[in-house]
Parts: C-alpha cells; sequence; structure tokens
C-alpha cells in the first residue's frame, strides 16, 4: 500500500512538473528587427505640419501563444530626421531644435522607451495595448489600438500613437501654456506611427 502510494505521488509530480515545464515554454520572445522595422512621426501646427523618423534601436515583444504578454521597444532619440522639409538647410535647423531643451532634450536623454503592461484582444488580430512611454526621463501610461499578426516565427504590429507632449513636459509652443502665441502655435500631440517586425527566438 506504501509503495502504491508512493508511486503515485511520484507519477503525480512528474505530471505536474511536465505541465510547468510545457506552460513555460509556451511563452514566445519576438526579437525586434531594428532594421525591417520602421517608425515615423507628425507633428502639426496652426500653419501646418511636419514629419519625419525615428530608429527603434531595440526591443522585444512577448507572446502566450495566443495574447501579447509583454515587451519593450526603445527609441534613439538621436536619429530623429524631418522628411517634408527638402533645404537640407531647413531641415537641420528643425532637427536640431527637436533635439534641444525646447522639446527632446536628447544630449541628456538619448532614449525613448515603451513598456507593455497589457494587451487587450479585441479580435483575431486587433488589440488595445496598454503600457508606459518614457520620454525625457518622464513616464506616463498611454494606450492605444494595435493590429498586431503573429505565427510561430514572425510577428509583425502596426500601430498609430497619439501622445500628449506637454505631459512629459514639452511645452514649447503650446497654447495651453501660452495664450497669447496665436497662429505660432504647435499642437500638443504628436503622432508615432510605428510598423514593427520581429522574429521568435
Amino acid at each position: 500500500m506504501i509503495r502504491k502510494i508512493t508511486m503515485g505521488f511520484i507519477a503525480a509530480a512528474a505530471v505536474t512538473a511536465f505541465a510547468f515545464t510545457t506552460a513555460k515554454k509556451a511563452s514566445t520572445t519576438y526579437t525586434v528587427d531594428t532594421k525591417a522595422t520602421t517608425a515615423t512621426w507628425l507633428g502639426k501646427k496652426v500653419t501646418g505640419e511636419h514629419t519625419g523618423g525615428i530608429s527603434v534601436s531595440k526591443g522585444n515583444i512577448i507572446s502566450d501563444g495566443k495574447n501579447i504578454t509583454g515587451g519593450t521597444l526603445e527609441f534613439d532619440m538621436n536619429s530623429i530626421t524631418c522628411t517634408d522639409l527638402t533645404d537640407p538647410n531647413y531641415a537641420g535647423k528643425l532637427v536640431g531644435h527637436l533635439k534641444s531643451e525646447d522639446f527632446f532634450s536628447v544630449e541628456k536623454n538619448p532614449t525613448s522607451k515603451f513598456e507593455i503592461t497589457k494587451a487587450t484582444k479585441k479580435d483575431a488580430n486587433n488589440y488595445d495595448v496598454t503600457g508606459k512611454l518614457t520620454i525625457k526621463g518622464i513616464t506616463n501610461e498611454i494606450t492605444f489600438p494595435a493590429m498586431i499578426k503573429m505565427d510561430a516565427k514572425t510577428m509583425v504590429t502596426i500601430a498609430k500613437i497619439t501622445v500628449n507632449r506637454t505631459k512629459f513636459d514639452i511645452k514649447y509652443g503650446s497654447a495651453s501654456f501660452f495664450e497669447s502665441i496665436g497662429d505660432k502655435a504647435i499642437s500638443d500631440d504628436f503622432e508615432l506611427n510605428v510598423n514593427v517586425v520581429a522574429s521568435a527566438k
């Protein structure tokens, strides 16, 4: 009788260990392909708008096979470009201003980061993604819709993210803080459009 109980206990323990191991293996980390991944920005003002790009320097997205469970994206703030101004001098001045203390203070804050804390699946490929966005060392929670397609080897994520820059102490040209700025006002919100390509390890 004792032997039967002991053997039963060992068998149960083995099954539990196998189930635990299998559950752990179900979690997959997709590493971001920084060369295939693109990110563009759009900033609007009363008299027009500007567009440009920024590089994703590294990142990963974690899935349990059905849902997104975590991940991070890091942006290289020194890589900011302007794409709508054809004159190199004007484009250079705009990029220099964006990197200055008036905006992203890139010398002191060379990277920005987004950390996924939750992803709510709405249907087969659409999610509401929530996470912590850090710009200039300031962190705020944001939520945005994203289209995510994945298989065992590859994950592609497409999202348009609206960011209120004033929440990150970027107040230059904001009518919310400078009422008399008139037609020189710059929108508090800017758009970040990302197309992330990642591969499973």
